[in-house]
């Protein structure tokens, strides 16, 4: 079922529970030292939140892969919407930290599943040459979080409580669901031959592309993990007005996003290598002139739009080199984001642990967007290689 708008209920409804998706995973660093001082525990340990979330996603994926392809997508979908509804209202309810660890982790099984399921679905009721936009306007949904749910739920959690946060964006959940009940079509399973197979994902174009979604936000979130203390202890902004200035990176990773779907869709060469070069930048003038509150607003949105500026395009290249196999692979990608995720945050947390310094971090995360730049330099190659094979 194909339709000659992205601006359908079915699409809005599929990017609806991106963001409660994105608000649930990314909501948490606005609020870590809030979190860190109500369990009684340190701002790294309070990282390792991010971490757990991210490793459920690792862990999730390939288990979760094989049998939601067997399913029709919006049975799966739903399914998988409902327990991260719930996931979160065990978030909100969490009385101990490593309760808290267990529910970040059971909402992180069904989110790689979620994105993986959802973006296929808005790429087949799409036209053919708007896949990767339609693909983009899913995960516009996880951008949108951060441009309203991160801050916003910042706010609400300083203002009462991180709970109740995380009880809202359950409610959200429930919203979502019923959305995606009533305005997703009934589409049958995918055939046999897709059911998750591995043939596609042992294949070097695809292995070297989830490569890159892990170097990409390991680099990302090394920084990004740590941007709450980063802003007031290092640029000197109030809490307040760090909640605002998460609103400029939100709004960057939104336009970002969007733009790598053009770029995607167009087929621009070196569009990844060179997304990632421009984050590199940011981080390096970052590093140096942190302390200027103005110059900080303008590198958080610049940061943003490289940031997600390659999102779209990895996940249209893993559906083409995957073939048959292209269910588990946009099911594996998010999962390579997230493995990254984890080790990103594990790693600015050592950083901070051996007292390197907040201020240095940037620095650090410059330097893995070096190694993530370098690595995806051949990237578009094969993206190209496959247009003449298909134009054979």
């Amino acid at each position: 079922m194909n339709t000659n708008t992205l601006l359908s209920l079915p699409l809005l409804a599929l990017a609806l529970g991106g963001f409660v998706v994105g608000s649930s995973e990314f909501i948490i660093m606005g609020l870590l030292p809030e979190v860190a001082a109500d369990l009684n525990v340190s701002l790294a340990a309070a990282g390792l939140l991010v971490s757990a979330y991210a490793m459920g996603v690792v862990i999730g994926a390939p288990l979760l892969g094989p049998l939601l392809a067997r399913l029709p997508r919006k049975q799966a979908l739903l399914w998988l919407m409902g327990t991260y509804a719930l996931g979160n209202l065990g978030c909100a309810l969490a009385p101990d930290y490593y309760w808290l660890i267990a529910m970040r982790m059971l909402t992180a099984f069904s989110h790689a599943g979620f994105f993986g399921c959802a973006t296929l679905m808005a790429a087949e009721l799409a036209p053919l040459h708007r896949r990767a936009s339609a693909m983009a306007l899913v995960l516009s949904g996880l951008t949108i979080a951060n441009v309203l749910g991160v801050p916003l739920g910042a706010w609400l959690g300083q203002a009462s409580s991180w709970r109740v946060t995380f009880a809202v964006v359950a409610v959200i959940g429930l919203l979502a669901l019923l959305a995606q009940a009533l305005w997703l079509p009934r589409m049958p399973a995918p055939p046999a031959n897709s059911q998750g197979a591995w043939d596609g994902i042992l294949r070097k174009p695809v292995l070297h592309a989830l490569l890159v979604c892990s170097l990409t936000s390991v680099a990302l979130f090394s920084v990004f993990t740590y941007i709450a203390p980063l802003l007031r202890d290092y640029s000197g902004f109030s809490a307040s007005q760090s909640n605002g200035a998460l609103l400029l990176f939100g709004l960057g990773l939104t336009l970002g996003n969007l733009l790598g779907g053009r770029l995607a869709d167009k087929g621009l060469p070196h569009a990844i290598p060179l997304a990632l070069g421009s984050g590199l930048l940011c981080m390096l003038v970052y590093y140096a002139f942190g302390s200027s509150q103005l110059l900080t607003l303008a590198l958080l949105f610049v940061w943003g739009v490289a940031s997600f500026a390659v999102s779209s395009p990895l996940q249209l290249l893993l559906v083409e080199q995957a073939g048959d196999s292209a269910s588990l692979a946009a099911t594996l990608s998010h999962a390579a984001f997230n493995l990254g995720n984890a080790s990103g945050a594990l790693l600015g947390g050592l950083w901070l642990s051996a007292n390197y310094g907040l201020p240095q971090l940037p620095l650090f995360g410059a330097a893995l967007l070096a190694v993530a730049a370098l690595v995806a330099w051949p990237l578009p190659r094969l993206r190209m290689a496959r247009k003449r094979f298909e134009g054979q």
